[in-house]
């Protein structure tokens, strides 16, 4: 590798670090100030936000399985029965799709 490659790389690292380090700053600056309720939200409004971005365009059985799983996380609140249901729902729509196109 040149001198060019190390330098993006070494230039790379010290970006990478110092976003961690402005955020441990940032977030005991939060912390300490009257909107420390803001990231008691946080984890749940990235998720919410990248689902919601990856649902933008897509088919109604994705869509449909996305609700189950939806309803799965707020009756039991529990992740992997949630994602196993979600999938499987998806699985099963999709393939029930040419099974009821032919039956139609």
């Amino acid at each position: 590798m040149t001198l060019s490659h190390w330098m993006l790389i070494l230039l790379l690292a010290i970006a990478a670090f110092s976003i961690r380090v402005l955020g441990l700053f940032a977030g005991d600056a939060i912390r300490a100030s009257r909107f420390a309720w803001v990231l008691d939200d946080v984890p749940g409004l990235l998720v919410v936000a990248l689902v919601a971005s990856s649902l933008a365009g897509q088919s109604a059985v994705t869509w449909a399985a996305a609700a189950v799983a939806l309803g799965v996380a707020y009756v039991t609140n529990h992740v992997i029965l949630t994602m196993c249901v979600g999938g499987l729902t998806y699985a099963g729509l999709a393939s029930a799709g040419p099974i009821w196109a032919a039956l139609h």
